[in-house]
């Protein structure tokens, strides 16, 4: 049995801690899906990587997992460089989008599968799965095949062939994509409570905005190969470092203006349309003139019906394009005043009892407005 229970052949008395030093993936036409990536993942970390497709992410989730070489860099695992060994020297388990399954295999002989692979003998190899299954809840299940499972149970099946393996990282590529939306929210608890229960690293690949938020202690955001924020989910929601990420993680709206003054660490700001904008720009010097971009939480907006008098700063008034009931918010869409690009709109996020005690329609003008620190302001991309 010492066999099927070793740790992985990397010897470390680490609990799965990554650490990319450099690394870029380069394909012989010149295609650079990963460009110079430096990024730090602690033992015992929930890690989601989010972007848009195309961004790297999946790339680099292949190349931590063994099944891709980077062209440069080191992958360090508890502070050993593991480029060019493979995912079980390495110990890592992968957890494929589409589970990849054996149809005529049962439950319990998909999970033992790879200790079946490793030589362990039969007794062995299905007290460790049994043990497995259990720890997914699909002990009464496990003489099913999987065309008898739901999409839920067959994830299940997939997680748990995954950590047989007892390994030190675990990767997930797009895990909850295959699941309607009441799945997903299941399955997302259960990952994360399976994370805990486990204390080993999960890297997690998703181009959703909220599932990254809701089960991940760390966000990495990447656009075109490279990290643009790496913080904790609260972190990268409520304080998005650039204008990129503020639009990326939706949420925030994101304004723009001129450099008018500055005075007690406080900026005045003028957009194109000559609306003003009070910044507290802290112990950073901008000199007069220079564009600034900063971020509004949608949810920290104040919506009211169009006065003749709007607030002087902090404020925007125009008409309402949509009106979209979101169950505990609704949210409330404005064309600015004097906007140009049609994909200049504005947002709030209005409490469900506050805005049906004086409800504002498509086509009603409004004026949003919001408080200094409300705002903070944001790096160019």
């Amino acid at each position: 049995m010492a066999s099927v229970l070793a740790e992985p052949e990397m010897a470390s008395g680490g609990r799965g801690g990554v650490e990319l030093a450099g690394i870029v993936k380069r394909y012989g036409d010149g295609t650079l899906p990963v460009d110079g990536i430096n990024l730090k993942i602690g033992s015992g970390t929930y890690c989601c990587l989010l972007g848009p497709s195309g961004c790297g992410k999946t790339t680099m989730l292949r190349m931590i997992a063994g099944h891709e070489t980077p062209s440069e860099g080191e992958i360090l695992i508890d502070g050993t460089d593991v480029v060019g060994l493979s995912p079980r020297a390495r110990g890592t388990a992968m957890m494929f989008q589409n589970y990849a399954l054996f149809p005529h295999l049962s439950v319990r002989d998909n999970v033992a599968f790879t200790l079946r692979v490793r030589g362990i003998n039969k007794k062995d190899r299905y007290r460790e799965a049994d043990r497995v299954i259990e720890q997914v809840q699909l002990t009464e299940l496990s003489e099913r095949l999987p065309s008898q499972l739901s999409g839920g149970q067959q994830q299940r099946v997939a997680l748990a062939r995954a950590i047989i393996t007892r390994p030190r990282v675990l990767l997930h590529d797009e895990p909850l994509s295959a699941l309607d939306e009441f799945l997903r929210l299941q399955m997302r608890s259960e990952l994360r409570e399976l994370q805990r229960q486990l204390g080993i690293t999960f890297i997690h690949v998703t181009h959703t905005q909220l599932e990254a938020v809701a089960v991940a202690d760390q966000v990495v955001v990447m656009d075109r190969g490279h990290v643009v924020q790496s913080d904790p989910a609260r972190t990268v929601y409520a304080e998005p470092r650039s204008a990129y990420v503020a639009r990326f993680m939706g949420g925030q709206n994101v304004l723009f203006g001129r450099l008018e003054a500055v005075e007690d660490g406080i900026a005045t700001l003028r957009d194109e349309g000559g609306r003003g904008f009070r910044l507290r720009l802290g112990g950073s010097v901008r000199p007069v003139g220079q564009r600034l971009a900063f971020a509004v939480r949608r949810d920290h907006v104040r919506l009211a019906r169009d006065s003749a008098a709007p607030p002087a700063f902090n404020a925007i008034t125009g008409l309402v394009r949509a009106v979209e009931y979101q169950g505990t918010f609704v949210k409330v869409t404005i064309r600015p005043d004097g906007s140009g690009d049609k994909d200049d709109l504005f947002v709030a996020y209005v409490e469900e009892g506050d805005y049906f005690a004086a409800p504002i329609g498509i086509a009603d003008r409004a004026c949003a407005w919001w408080d200094l620190d409300e705002m903070h302001a944001l790096a160019a991309d």
